[in-house]
């Protein structure tokens, strides 16, 4: 019979975890549930900070609870990514529904994701931000294994 020892989780290994995120209320924002693991390499900022920050230390069949602050996740709500457009000026706007995304072309070339959080007949908000940007976000984690 051996006893070989599982390692823990560290800086460069290449993991398997299933997870779930929920907001401060408890309700659900992405889970692994129903799907394939997440496979990442910790520390290659393939995942936000405060996840791949919560995997260094455990080992395989470990799990952990964590809260990740803003500035460990998609990072602060900044106002100036939110802006004000007459609709009119979207291309198909009378086709535009709350909370669709758009992708918007930038004076230097780059395009944006953003998404529509206000409509009304003359006007639309469009929020540059990440969905999750300003937001604290709870997650459970559980390793499976290296991959």
């Amino acid at each position: 019979m051996s006893s070989q020892v599982e390692r823990a989780v560290a800086a460069g290994d290449q993991v398997r975890v299933n997870y779930v995120g929920r907001f401060a209320n408890g309700s659900v924002f992405d889970s692994s549930e129903g799907r394939e693991p997440l496979e990442f390499t910790v520390g290659a900022e393939q995942v936000i900070a405060g996840f791949d920050q919560a995997v260094i230390g455990l080992k395989p069949g470990e799990s952990c609870q964590v809260m990740v602050a803003p500035e460990e996740g998609y990072g602060a709500h900044l106002p100036e990514m939110v802006a004000e457009v007459e609709r009119h000026l979207i291309p198909n706007h009378e086709q535009l529904v709350l909370g669709s995304m758009l992708e918007v072309s930038l004076e230097d070339g780059q395009s944006l994701e953003v998404q529509v959080v206000e409509l009304s007949d003359e006007a639309v908000v469009l929020d540059g931000n990440h969905p999750l940007a300003g937001k604290e976000l709870h997650f459970e984690i559980e390793v499976l294994g290296f991959a």
